[in-house]
C-alpha cells in the first residue's frame, strides 16, 4: 500500500485521538507540499509512495555521482575506533573456528571506515600463556627440530593434540606445563627461544591465510607485548582496594554485580587473561585515545569480558564505557563441535584450498574460455569469497553448521551467486563502453526498475544499522535482495538492446548504479570483486 509506512498508534496516548484521525491530520498538512513522495491514509497508517521522478532522477543521479561512496557517511570523522579481532593462539591451528572473529572483525573495520572513523585493526595474538608450557613439554618429550621444522604449524598441532591425549592418563603433565610457563615469565632463555621458534612456524601459515582473505592489521601486539605493563595495573588494583587474596590467588570480588570473581594472579604469581586484557586496554587508551574499543570473540567469552570490563570501571578509568564486546556463535562441521585438543578441526588453509579447487572445476564447465592466470585469480576470489559470504550470511550470534556444498552453490543465496551478479553488471558496463553508450537518468517505466531503485535507496540505512548493531550480516542479506531485484530486472527488461535510445541509456544508468552499490557492499563484507566469472 506504499513504500514507507508511519504507524500513528504510538501518538494516540499523547494526542488523545484515534490513530486514523491522527494519520488524516498529518496527511492534510503535507499533501500540498512539494516533495519526493505522495501519501495516503489506510486506517492508522500514513503510507508514502516515493515518486518515479525522485527514483529515476535525484536518487539515480546521486548514486552515479558518488559511485562506491554512495551510502557512506562522515559521522565518524575525527573519531578513532580500535578493533581487536582474529587473534589466534600461536602454536595452535588456524581453523574454521577462527573465521568468525577474523571476518566479522574485518568487516566491522571496513564498515566503520566507510562511516568516516579512523580505524586501528589489532591482531591481539595469543603468543603468551600456558599453551606454550604445554608445547614446550610436548616438544621435549615427543618432538624433534627437523620434523617440526618440516611440518610447520601441522607439526605443532600434532604435538599439542598428543599432549592432551597423554595428559588424560598422566595429569602431572599439566603441572609440568605450568612450571615451564612460569619459567618463561621469569625470563628462562631456553624456553623463550622455543616460544619464539613456535611463533615463527605459526606465522608462516597465518601470513598465507591473511593474504588469501585480503586482510592486513595495523598492529600485531600480542599478549606478550604487555608483560612489562601488567605490574602497574596490579598495583593500581591494590591501591584501589580491589585486590583480594583467595586460596593464594589474587582476585577482584564481583559478587555485588552477580558475577564470579575475576582472577588477576595465580597462587604462583603468574598472570591470566584478565590481567593482560586490562593492561592492553590501558595501553590502547593511552596510545590511540579511542572513542570505541571493539573486541570480536566467541560468545562463550562473554562472561570474561563482562568481568574485566567491570574491573576497569571500578579502577576509575573514564573510558571504561567505550569498551564493546561483539560476541558471535559457535561453528560446527556436520554438527560436531570443534576442539583443538582432540584434533576435531578443519584447518582454514585446507578449507580455503578446497573451496578454490571446487570453484575452479565449476568455472571450467561454466566458462571454458577462462584459463591460466585469469582463471586462477577468479577461482581464488570466488572460492574464498564463498566461504566468507556463507559465514557472514546469518546473524552473528547464531550457531552455524558449515556446509561447503551450500557455500559453493552458484544458484542459491550464496557468495558465488552475488559475485556472478556483480560480474554481470561489469559485462554490461564493458559492452556499453565499447559501443559508446552513455548513461542517462530519467523516467522509470517498469515495476522491475522501480523495485530495483527502491532497494538501491536503502543501502545507506542498511550500512548505518550494520554499524550501530555491529552486524555485517545485514549487509550480506541486503546484497541478496539487491541481486534478486537486479536479476529480475535483467531478465524482464531489455537493457542495451532496448527499443529506444532513452530507455537504453536509462537502464544502463540503473545497471551502473547496481555495479557501484553492489561492488561497495561486497567489499564491506571482505569479498574481493571479480569482473568476470
Amino acid at each position: 500500500m506504499g513504500d514507507i509506512a508511519l504507524p500513528c498508534f504510538r501518538f494516540s496516548r499523547e494526542l488523545r485521538q484515534a490513530p486514523p484521525k491522527i494519520a488524516s491530520a498529518i496527511a492534510e498538512n503535507i499533501m500540498g507540499l512539494e516533495g519526493s513522495a505522495t501519501c495516503s491514509v489506510v486506517g492508522g497508517y500514513l503510507n508514502f509512495r516515493i515518486s518515479e521522478e525522485y527514483l529515476g532522477g535525484k536518487l539515480l543521479s546521486e548514486i552515479l555521482e558518488r559511485g562506491e561512496d554512495y551510502g557512506g557517511s562522515d559521522e565518524g570523522k575525527g573519531k578513532t575506533v580500535v578493533l581487536d579481532y582474529s587473534s589466534p593462539n600461536v602454536a595452535k591451528p588456524f581453523h574454521i573456528g577462527h573465521l568468525g572473529s577474523t571476518v566479522i572483525g574485518h568487516s566491522l573495520k571496513k564498515l566503520h571506515e566507510f562511516y568516516g572513523y579512523k580505524c586501528v585493526g589489532v591482531n591481539h595474538l595469543g603468543d603468551w600463556g600456558t599453551q606454550f608450557g604445554k608445547m614446550i613439554v610436548a616438544y621435549r618429550k615427543w618432538g624433534d627440530r627437523e620434523t617440526v621444522e618440516r611440518e610447520g604449524a601441522d607439526g605443532l598441532v600434532a604435538l599439542y593434540v598428543r599432549f592432551h591425549n597423554e595428559a588424560e592418563n598422566d595429569p602431572s603433565l599439566e603441572d609440568e606445563a605450568r612450571v615451564e610457563f612460569h619459567k618463561m615469565e621469569q625470563g628462562d632463555e631456553e624456553d623463550l627461544a622455543l616460544r619464539k621458534w613456535f611463533i615463527e612456524l605459526s606465522f608462516r601459515e597465518y601470513d598465507v591465510i591473511y593474504k588469501k582473505l585480503g586482510i592486513e592489521f595495523d598492529s600485531y601486539a600480542g599478549e606478550s607485548f604487555y608483560t612489562d605493563k601488567m605490574d602497574e595495573q596490579v598495583e593500581k588494583l591494590r591501591e584501589c582496594g580491589l585486590l583480594k587474596v583467595d586460596n593464594g590467588a589474587s582476585i577482584v570480588d564481583l559478587s555485588e554485580y552477580g558475577m564470579p570473581p575475576c582472577l588477576i594472579l595465580r597462587s604462583d604469581g603468574s598472570t591470566l587473561y584478565p590481567t593482560r586484557d586490562i593492561a592492553a586496554a590501558v595501553y590502547r587508551a593511552r596510545t590511540y585515545d579511542f572513542d570505541k574499543c571493539i573486541y570480536v570473540t566467541a560468545a562463550a567469552q562473554s562472561l570474561h569480558f563482562a568481568q574485566w570490563f567491570r574491573v576497569v570501571d571500578l579502577m576509575g578509568y573514564p573510558w571504561a564505557d567505550r569498551l564493546v564486546h561483539v560476541p558471535y556463535g559457535m561453528v560446527s562441521i556436520g554438527g560436531e563441535k570443534l576442539a583443538t585438543r582432540t584434533g576435531n578441526v578443519i584447518l582454514l588453509k585446507d578449507l580455503l584450498s578446497t573451496a578454490v579447487d571446487k570453484v575452479s572445476d565449476i568455472i571450467t564447465v561454466k566458462n571454458p574460455s577462462l584459463s591460466g592466470k585469469e582463471k586462477d585469480e577468479i577461482s581464488e576470489a570466488v572460492g574464498v569469497g564463498a566461504v566468507i559470504f556463507h559465514y557472514l550470511l546469518n546473524n552473528r550470534l547464531r550457531d552455524m553448521s558449515f556446509s561447503m556444498e551450500d557455500a559453493l552453490n552458484f544458484d542459491g543465496n550464496t557468495g558465488p551467486y552475488a559475485m556472478y551478479s556483480y560480474a554481470r553488471t561489469c559485462s554490461i558496463k564493458r559492452r556499453a563502453e565499447a559501443d559508446g553508450i552513455e548513461p542517462l537518468c530519467g523516467t522509470v517505466s517498469t515495476e522491475e526498475e522501480r523495485q530495483l531503485l527502491l532497494t538501491l535507496s536503502r543501502f545507506g540505512e542498511v550500512v548505518k544499522e550494520a554499524v550501530d548493531e555491529y552486524e555485517p550480516s545485514l549487509v550480506t542479506r541486503y546484497i541478496l535482495d539487491l541481486c534478486a531485484d537486479f536479476n529480475r530486472f535483467y531478465h524482464d527488461c531489455k537493457i542495451l538492446n532496448a527499443e529506444d535510445d532513452e530507455t537504453k541509456r536509462m537502464r544502463l544508468a540503473e545497471t551502473l548504479a547496481v555495479n557501484a552499490v553492489l561492488g561497495r557492499a561486497l567489499s564491506l563484507i571482505c569479498i574481493k570483486k571479480t569482473e568476470k566469472i
